[in-house]
């Protein structure tokens, strides 16, 4: 599909009415694995023995991984290892920049050096697969259920529901010198395009960054429907994946916040 600079950049503002914008690209994808052991941070009121009527909070850690969800506090530092004296690779702040809720998504937990649980998250940032860890009482998450695994090569997507695969389809992914990035990344944000039919009837924007850092967003890479279907499993984005309108009328139900995302070859 061929899109001028400036007709990309104006259906990108737009979506952003209701989203951030995405690259025009697509993402590389991978077999989905069973989900591992992710985490889930709750907080509950507890008595302390002999302090009737007073309460502390207390987190119980759940190891079930990948696990997404929200952060409890204004903002935290992701850092380089679970340390409070480790060096800090990014802020991550409650609200991002749209205003948009930040979600996180985990990885695996460890007992940092300060004697309480820390979880490894993914950084959405340049350069692409980007960790960081974070204090677990920080965050609330839940284990996800679904899973995003996009083939470059085939230019399939297989989207998986509680283990088992729930569509495959056809894509359209990045061009040559524009290739849609491969990595493990997660659905960051969700929006029905407002007026915009070259992305569809419904799309997400993934963690992931393309090769072109002068589009709206910073090059953020989007799964989206499109208007010109005749193209899909060509290699014509600029970084996004683009799926049929059918497709992307699934991601509604199957591809909810964290969702994680593997692009491969």
């Amino acid at each position: 599909m061929r899109l001028g600079r400036a007709a990309f950049a104006a259906a990108a503002l737009a979506a952003l009415v209701a989203s951030s914008a995405l690259a025009d690209g697509t993402p590389p994808a991978t077999p989905a694995t069973p989900a591992t052991p992710a985490v889930t941070a709750t907080a509950q009121q507890t008595a302390a023995p002999g302090t009737a009527g007073q309460s502390h909070t207390t987190f119980h850690v759940q190891t079930v991984f990948p696990a997404a969800g929200q952060m409890l506090v204004a903002s935290v530092a992701a850092r380089t290892e679970p340390s409070p004296q480790a060096s800090v690779i990014k802020v991550m702040h409650q609200f991002r920049p749209d205003y948009r809720i930040q979600e996180i998504l985990a990885l695996k937990t460890r007992t940092g050096t300060d004697g309480k649980p820390w979880y490894r998250i993914s950084i959405p940032m340049r350069p692409n697969g980007t960790m960081g860890w974070i204090p677990a009482r920080s965050v609330k998450l839940a284990p996800t259920v679904g899973q995003i695994v996009v083939h470059r090569r085939s230019r399939t997507i297989d989207l998986y529901w509680h283990n088992k695969l729930a569509l495959q389809a056809k894509v359209a992914v990045g061009a040559t010198n524009m290739e849609t990035p491969t990595g493990h990344f997660y659905v960051a944000a969700r929006f029905v395009p407002y007026k915009d039919p070259f992305l569809g009837v419904f799309a997400v924007e993934t963690s992931a960054y393309s090769k072109l850092t002068e589009w709206p967003g910073g090059g953020v890479v989007g799964i989206h429907g499109t208007d010109m279907p005749q193209l899909l499993g060509q290699a014509v984005s600029h970084g996004c994946v683009r799926v049929a309108n059918t497709t992307a009328a699934a991601l509604v139900k199957l591809a909810p916040l964290g969702t994680p995302i593997l692009i491969t070859d």
